[in-house]
């Protein structure tokens, strides 16, 4: 057997062994051995793309909804530099991925040699770990060798405390398929992991003072959200949760936070004396600036070196906090819920009005969704709809690339998470978006194929920057900011023969919304009307808070 035949035989094996399911592949000469040997075990799901950008998104998505690592592979030159986005999104979120990449030896380093860059620490402090594993060679000790790498680098991605991207670099020299030789000078195989990993005990708790003034925060990202919003509702706290936090639901659920902070009158009034913080948040400007008030902030983290805290506002960082069970009356949380349910009413009402807007959009696809549905939603107005206008509700899990908020990958992203649910899944994003990752819609006949319905909002451009305030800036504003694209998206569904209808009637949404496979349903807005209904929907739920209080 050949080094190279050999090596890949043995790491995709014990990655296997260490409990690899899914692997996605991008085509390349110099990948050969580790492609040929993925073929040729059935016990992984391969998937196949023929863009790198793409097929690192789409491995980013199955790891981000499996909850484990996912392997990425691709040839040597720049297929490896088009990982890069998706392994920055890992990181920041916190997703574990195996990045595989095949290389030229180093003879061929340095000299011109055809797709030869340097690999070597490509993705910098991108990666929770690199190793290079140096060209393989037939002599004993290389099994043990790959072997215990191969399980390092799968248990360093999965964290636990600490979940990441991994990179290995794998150089190899020819021959790069099998030659029919089967021998080698030691045994390839093995039993079992050849690393058992041990996960160490639950972290001890930093048990609070009892208090009814207290808030739970939950972010992107957040770990163990139900335990927390449980205890939360036992001691009488609000629960502020972002849509893809996953803790929007129950009676303690406040839905309208972004509005109840963004009014002074309420935000002054409501000054909790701790507020304990669950991932990542950062879609609403008035909770951060009201976290930054906080006299009690207390960060929630299950690794101590990289807690989340924009807002400088942390006093402690905790693995764990026990939320006390707290006596006396619960004026404070009602206080929260009869703004809520103002607030709520308001912007009901102006949604139900709006005709087929963004954010109604927003809060009748989550209210149309099926219990055990997956919603895939874009960074940018999508999520921000969702955490504006999204009612509470169980039953549905909601996700977002949230780590480095970009519009890169999203369809692919989407596609990954749809195939790593066992349930309906959906996708919330714009139009520039789609058209960025329009390569997402590449399946070729014989890959795995997700039941995926993408719900496109189109509103020609960038509508998030009418929101902003470069929309002031009238005569660089479309060319620079808006962007318009006048781009069909029918046409574009059209080329990969994906299903597409167009809404043109928010009764029409229900519908459209079903079918099976992986499907398009836009939806055209305009992004002038869309500044105008949030500015009314500020409005007008400022006015019912303030009424409230």
């Amino acid at each position: 057997m050949n080094p190279a035949t050999a090596l890949a035989t043995v790491l995709v094996d014990e990655l296997v062994r260490c409990g690899l399911t899914d692997v996605v592949v991008s085509p390349g000469s110099r990948s050969a051995p580790l492609a040929l040997a993925l073929h040729a075990d059935s016990r992984v799901r391969l998937h196949v793309r023929i863009d790198e950008r793409s097929a690192a998104y789409l491995a980013l998505g199955l790891a981000k909804r499996a909850e484990r690592p996912v392997a990425l592979i691709c040839s040597s030159g720049t297929a490896t530099a088009n990982f890069h986005p998706a392994v920055i999104e890992a990181s920041e979120s916190g997703v574990p991925l195996l990045v595989l990449t095949a290389d030229r030896p180093p003879e061929l380093r340095g000299t011109g040699a055809n797709q030869t860059i340097d690999q070597l620490k490509l993705y910098g402090p991108a990666v929770r770990w690199f190793a290079e594993l140096g060209v393989p060679e037939e002599r004993p000790g290389q099994v043990a060798y790959w072997r215990s790498l191969a399980c390092r680098a799968y248990q360093r991605a999965l964290g636990p405390s600490d979940p990441g991207p991994v990179h290995l670099n794998l150089a190899f020299r020819e021959p790069l398929i099998p030659d029919g030789d089967t021998t080698w000078c030691e045994p390839l195989d093995a039993d079992g992991p050849w690393v058992r990993a041990r996960v160490a005990p639950p972290p001890v708790a930093l048990h609070l003072p009892p208090t009814r003034r207290g808030v739970l925060v939950v972010g992107d990202g957040a770990a163990n959200v139900r335990r927390y919003v449980a205890a939360a509702g036992m001691a009488g706290w609000p629960v502020l949760s972002e849509p893809n936090g996953g803790g929007r639901y129950g009676d303690h659920a406040i839905s309208t936070y972004h509005y109840l902070l963004g009014t002074p009158e309420f935000a002054d009034a409501h000054r909790p004396e701790v507020v304990v913080t669950l991932g990542r948040p950062g879609l609403s400007r008035p909770l951060l600036s009201w976290l930054k008030r906080a006299d009690e902030h207390i960060v929630v983290a299950t690794d101590l070196a990289r807690w989340p805290d924009p807002t400088r506002s942390a006093t402690q960082v905790a693995q764990a906090v026990e939320i006390p069970v707290a006596s006396g009356d619960d004026g404070w949380l009602h206080a929260w819920r009869t703004a809520d349910a103002a607030a709520r009413a308001a912007i009901d009402e102006v949604l139900d009005a709006s005709g087929l807007s963004e954010p109604r959009l927003a809060r009748d696809l989550v209210d149309a969704l099926p219990n055990g549905a997956l919603l895939f939603c874009g960074s940018s107005m999508p999520i921000r709809d969702l955490d504006q206008a999204m009612r509470p509700r169980r039953g549905i899990r909601l996700l977002a690339n949230r780590g480095a908020s970009g519009i890169d990958g999203v369809v692919s992203t989407a596609m990954g998470a749809a195939l790593a649910h066992n349930g309906p899944s959906f996708a919330l994003i714009g139009d520039l978006s789609f058209l960025h990752d329009q390569n997402g819609l590449i399946l070729g006949p014989r890959e795995p194929r997700p039941d995926l319905c993408l719900v496109v909002v189109n509103n020609d451009g960038g509508g998030i920057f009418s929101l902003l305030p470069q929309a002031s800036l009238r005569d660089p504003f479309e060319r620079v900011f808006g962007t318009p694209h006048g781009v069909d998206l029918g046409y574009v569904a059209a080329a990969t023969g994906t299903p597409y209808t167009l809404v043109t009637d928010v009764s029409e949404l229900p519908k459209a919304l079903r079918g099976q496979g992986p499907r398009v349903v836009e939806v055209r807005t305009d992004r002038e009307t869309n500044a105008a209904i949030h500015a009314h929907l500020r409005d007008t739920a400022q006015s019912a808070i303030r009424a409230a209080l």
